[in-house]
């Protein structure tokens, strides 16, 4: 995994800009916990954790006890890239969580967003 900065950046630091997006819209850290959760399999204890310990995107995804199949039905355009087409990984594991938030902040249902 050669070095997008992305993957050593501190998820706790990007975590409140998750949060940002979504309180702007009337979403609540409730329901992005909820995303993020679904995706990872992380208990909410753990995500707190993860969260309190800073760990890196790549510490942090690696250390997801159960990655949801279901991601994989996580489809369109995040930063002008299709997310079913990004080859690396890891960086499709952050753009699902990324592409899943955006659609919370733009007032999708949860029932839709959690496929």
């Amino acid at each position: 995994m050669a070095g997008h900065k992305i993957y050593k950046m501190s998820f706790s630091n990007v975590y409140p800009h998750y949060l940002v997006k979504a309180e702007r819209k009337n979403r609540t850290k409730e329901e992005v916990d909820e995303i993020i959760r679904w995706l990872t399999g992380y208990s909410q204890e753990e995500l707190k954790a993860q969260i309190d310990k800073e760990v890196n995107f790549e510490e942090f995804f690696d250390q997801a006890p159960a990655m949801n199949p279901a991601r994989r039905e996580v489809k369109g355009v995040i930063c002008g890239v299709r997310v079913e087409e990004i080859e690396e990984p890891l960086m499709q594991e952050i753009r699902y969580m990324d592409k899943m938030i955006d659609e919370l902040a733009k007032g999708k249902k949860m029932e839709k967003i959690l496929r």
